[in-house]
């Protein structure tokens, strides 16, 4: 059986594994389109090294699938990475976006296609860690790489779980290659204690496996620290609520804050010259050669000719509200810094006032000038993980342990001084929790990270009244109060239809 023919369904996808045959040196390179089969494949060091960059290839900015991250939105503007930051309330998004504005309301249901997407490409990315981690042992290869190698595979599958079970909730968990007669070709949904378990136990092997403290393009040791450190987190909140794993939360990023330093200049975290350094722990990569990134057309201000882009969709917009929430005098909000409401034309002919706030955070200066060989073609990376995020987790997750460290401080100041903003001091545990959930929203400002904030907290930034609240009893700034069903996303009805032990998610 041909290799690229060799199907994994999980309800009504069939997740279609292909190995995308990427340069040793970097996952972006051209992928080989020559056949080959299972009996040929997976025999050398250089065919398990090309396998396990295509799932980086593949699957984190969608170069062949258009899968996981999810960047290439439509004309309308809609992308699942923006759906997601819908769900948290603080951005409005293009009028005529249907999928975009019932997520704002609140009246969206099972059928949007983001859902679907995210799914589906988590679980192809999935089957191919579960090849690469049945297959690479029995090369023959040197120890120390086989285990670096595998400690990558069990980054990314723990990755893709890891989103998965906050999403979704109870999820399938499927650790081995299944195929077409394998009882888990139609899965029942696993409790989601079991899959964070199995997210813990993937992220433990890759601190076994002798990362690299840092590695470029690829997982790395910061890396797993930051993301176990995440997961210990959330599973001290909701919905597990085991506390214990704060202090473990603390510990993670502790071991992953020293290999990263903060950026000088905020124009850093989305320019090429950056790429995969500093502050930047792990991110999906691309190159204008091969994988171009929609995310500045889909954050600039809607129908404006800002930079050289065949389209100006203004999908993403912050709102005025959540733009006034900085504190007085904090540079994120200075021009050009997070964010813009001004910037000349594309041809330079006049200066465009936008009228709001859109996020500088996102604009590719590159891509952005007509006339040159890239223009309109933006490459600019996305981040999944940086220090900053490390260094939040400490301080919560230190200050649930034992109240407000110098040691918490100094985390939390860094970012701060950087923002040109006065240091914290003298504040009670409780003072101090909400002092770092607001920095994460306003320093992790639309990264994707507020979403699940409030699945783990229960609580929501109102920015009007520069408080938190219940989440589902405090209004927004769009004046929604979220349901409670909102705290997972539902299983898509494809899924649903296809497979009938799968159940849908409360209130969908």
């Amino acid at each position: 059986m041909k290799f690229n023919l060799k199907k994994y369904r999980t309800g009504l996808l069939a997740l279609i594994v292909i190995a995308s045959v990427t340069s040793c040196k970097k996952y972006l390179d051209e992928p080989n389109k020559s056949n080959f089969t299972q009996q040929n494949y997976f025999t050398t060091l250089s065919q398990a090294r090309t396998f396990v960059n295509g799932i980086y290839g593949n699957n984190l900015n969608g170069q062949n699938y258009g899968t996981y991250l999810f960047m290439n939105g439509d004309a309308y503007g809609e992308a699942p990475f923006i759906t997601l930051e819908l769900f948290a309330g603080h951005a409005t998004s293009l009028g005529q976006s249907v999928n975009n504005n019932n997520v704002i309301f609140e009246r969206t249901d099972p059928t949007n296609p983001g859902f679907e997407t995210v799914w589906k490409g988590s679980y192809t990315a999935i089957a191919e860690c579960n090849i690469a981690l049945n297959r690479i042992p029995a090369i023959s290869m040197p120890d120390a790489t086989k285990k670096s190698l595998l400690g990558e595979v069990y980054f990314l599958r723990a990755f893709f779980y890891y989103h998965l079970v906050r999403l979704y909730g109870d999820v399938p968990l499927i650790t081995a290659p299944v195929d077409l007669n394998s009882a888990l070709l139609y899965p029942a949904r696993t409790p989601k204690e079991q899959v964070y378990d199995q997210v813990v136990s993937d992220l433990l092997a890759a601190e076994q496996s002798g990362l690299p403290s840092t590695n470029g393009m690829l997982a790395s040791m910061g890396a797993v620290h930051t993301l176990l450190s995440s997961v210990y987190l959330t599973m001290a909140g909701y919905p597990l609520q085991k506390t214990e794993n704060y202090q473990k939360a603390a510990d993670e990023a502790k071991l992953a804050i020293p290999s990263y330093t903060l950026f000088t200049d905020y124009a850093y975290l989305h320019d090429n010259a950056h790429k995969n350094q500093g502050e930047l722990i792990f991110q999906a990569q691309y190159d204008v050669k091969i994988a171009t990134n929609a995310i500045t057309q889909l954050t600039v201000p809607f129908n404006l000719p800002v930079g050289a882009y065949g389209d100006h969709l203004g999908a993403m917009i912050p709102t005025t509200a959540f733009f006034n929430s900085y504190e007085a005098g904090d540079k994120r909000t200075q021009e050009k810094q997070f964010y813009f409401s001004q910037y000349p034309a594309s041809d330079n002919s006049s200066v465009i006032i936008f009228g709001e706030h859109c996020l500088y955070k996102y604009f590719h200066v590159e891509s952005s000038v007509s006339g040159t060989a890239n223009s309109g073609k933006c490459d600019e990376n996305w981040t999944f993980l940086r220090l900053p995020e490390a260094m939040l987790t400490y301080a919560e997750a230190s200050n649930e342990v034992n109240g407000p460290t110098a040691d918490a401080y100094a985390a939390v100041n860094q970012i701060r001084t950087r923002a040109n903003l006065a240091p914290l001091s003298g504040l009670t545990k409780d003072q101090f929790r909400v002092a770092i959930w607001k920095e994460r929203y306003h320093e992790l400002a639309f990264e994707d990270k507020s979403y699940f904030d409030i699945q783990r907290t229960h609580q929501i930034y109102d920015v009007k009244n520069n408080v938190f609240g219940p989440a589902t009893s405090t209004a927004n700034e769009q004046g929604v109060t979220m349901k409670e069903q909102y705290y997972l996303w539902p299983i898509p009805q494809r899924e649903i239809a296809t497979n009938s032990k799968l159940t849908q998610n409360t209130g969908w």
